[in-house]
């Protein structure tokens, strides 16, 4: 496996470079206490790759500062300005689409950047999104949801403090772009990627929702 150690013009991660022509890129972002590192990530990454998908893990700006600790929420519109950077340093990877996402707090700033504007990436792909603070229900994370054109693949577990199984579908119908839930039952916001099947579900999803071909 061809993994590059990337670090330049502030965007800084690993990028997963297939052999030959990459049929599509996809670009993921850690969760809050994570880094480019994160085992759904990592998992995720290399079964794309295996599908020749270019995919670029990174570590977004608030912990390029520091190794450790939760993102401020002062600093969100550095990291979705991160995110966007990202995006464009990767989408020469490929002719194909570019999707955007990664999970928790990496897949709610992705899918507020492309809220913002839809031409950074033709997709999401988020893991376990936040959609609100466990135990906080009337705290909705889904202001921006009307606003996101692009197409939207989520993963959940049903058990995510985050959110229930109801609550997100709720949410999703916010969104005017086509959506896919992948509900996984006895799953809390980790998705287990070693033994829930999360990972290879999302690749799998990745190729049929999104429309991505191995010959494209």
């Amino acid at each position: 496996m061809t993994v590059i150690d990337w670090d330049s013009d502030g965007v800084v991660g690993a990028l997963h470079r297939p052999p030959g022509t990459a049929v599509a890129v996809v670009v993921l972002a850690h969760g809050a206490g994570g880094n480019h590192n994160s085992p759904m990530l990592r998992a995720v990454a290399e079964l794309l790759f295996e599908r020749d998908v270019a995919v670029a893990r990174i570590d977004l700006p608030y912990r390029q500062k520091r190794p450790k600790g939760p993102p401020s929420p002062s600093g969100a519109a550095a990291d979705r300005a991160g995110i966007v950077a990202a995006c464009a340093a990767f989408r020469g990877e490929s002719d194909g689409a570019l999707i955007v996402g990664g999970h928790s707090y990496g897949g709610r700033q992705a899918s507020m950047a492309v809220a913002e504007d839809p031409s950074i990436a033709d997709g999401l792909l988020l893991t376990s999104y936040p959609l609100h603070p466990p135990g906080k229900p009337d705290r909705l994370r889904t202001e921006h949801l009307p606003s996101i054109t692009r197409p939207v693949l989520v993963v959940h577990g049903a058990s995510d403090p985050f959110g229930t199984t109801d609550e997100l579908s709720a949410a999703l119908d916010l969104i005017p772009a086509p959506t896919r839930l992948i509900d996984l039952p006895k799953v809390g916001h980790d998705l287990k990627p070693d033994r829930s099947g999360a990972p290879q579900l999302a690749a799998d999803a990745v190729f049929d929702f999104f429309a991505i071909t191995d010959d494209e």
